[in-house]
């Protein structure tokens, strides 16, 4: 009997959503994303001590300054993470900037071109990373310039069609619209707090989003992400790519059956409207409160694991120091 994990992998291509090598050799899926929340928790496995030993020793080399030295170890860190991943895959990883640049375009492409040296003085090419960037406006700029510099971009925290709209107009090659963290609001937001997979706003959401691509012609590939259960995950099948977390990948191995493919626009395509200002993406992506919310608290939260893993490196800096 298929299982379904199996047969989604048919019409969806599938993107293990975890920074642990482990989960990765087990469910063997085309590309994996990471971020600082879970480089965080990976960095705390013991098998990944010699990785931040290596990325400290790497940073020391760079520079002398300890400030300095802790961002070059967290930037050396998640590159690290990075190629390790790379070689279990056979497609790219997604590697995310520092959240604190979010609404910064010039320290942002500055970063960028840090992680992207970085993984291409190990012999990894531009085409196997995606730099992973918040969908602030000042992130989706930073991508427009990075993808005219063949450097292919991953927009994250992404809840509002604003966005998603502003990242197709910008050429960016990926974005991951948010699932599980759009429910997550409007349960605790509205009088709804049970909603059937087809009436999921977070699947809606990424259901209109699709479909405004392939209406439009737009080629940025759009990548479900943030999922709750794995009702969510089928009634998204045929998206371009889904990111799935380890547990919910195991879910699905453990479930006879196979998937529909929900998602198959045969329409034709349409012409594209006028870019969108900076203006009209303020105006339009305000008026959506649930995504307002969702993006700041995405930053922050991101910023905080952030701080948390260099307080981390920082700790390992002295010991290595006093050693």
């Amino acid at each position: 009997m298929t299982n379904k994990l199996s047969s989604l992998r048919q019409i969806t291509t599938i993107v293990a959503d975890t920074g642990d090598i482990s989960e990765i050799k087990i469910y063997q899926p085309y590309d994996a994303t990471t971020n600082p929340s879970l480089i965080l928790k990976t960095a705390q496995l013991p098998e990944y001590h010699k990785l931040i030993k290596q990325s400290i020793s790497q940073a020391i080399q760079k520079s002398m300054y300890k400030e300095k030295q802790i961002q070059l170890a967290s930037d050396i860190l998640a590159v690290n993470i990075g190629l390790e991943i790379l070689k279990l895959i056979p497609g790219c990883v997604s590697t995310e900037i520092d959240a604190r640049l979010s609404y910064d375009t010039v320290a942002s492409i500055n970063r960028a071109h840090h992680l992207i040296k970085l993984y291409n003085n190990a012999g990894i090419s531009n085409k196997r990373i995606l730099i992973k960037l918040a969908a602030t406006w000042q992130g989706i700029r930073a991508a427009e310039q990075l993808e005219k510099e063949g450097i292919h971009c991953n927009l994250t925290l992404l809840f509002s069609f604003a966005q998603a709209r502003a990242c197709a107009e910008a050429g960016v090659s990926l974005i991951s619209p948010f699932v599980g963290r759009i429910l997550d609001w409007y349960k605790m937001n509205s009088n709804e707090k049970e909603y059937a997979p087809h009436e999921d706003p977070g699947v809606l959401s990424v259901s209109k989003i699709y479909h405004y691509y392939k209406q439009h012609g737009y080629k940025t590939i759009v990548m479900g992400a943030s999922f709750r259960n794995i009702d969510q995950i089928i009634e998204l099948s045929g998206c371009d790519r889904l990111t799935i977390s380890p547990s919910l990948l195991k879910q699905l191995a453990e479930s006879e059956g196979t998937v529909e493919n929900k998602l198959n626009y045969i329409g034709t395509v349409k012409s594209r409207p006028k870019k969108m200002t900076e203006s009209e993406f303020l105006w339009q992506h305000n008026h959506n409160a649930m995504a307002v919310n969702k993006l700041a608290e995405g930053i922050c939260n991101f910023a905080i694991d952030q701080i948390t893993l260099e307080n981390m490196l920082s700790r390992y800096l002295e010991l290595n120091l006093l050693s």
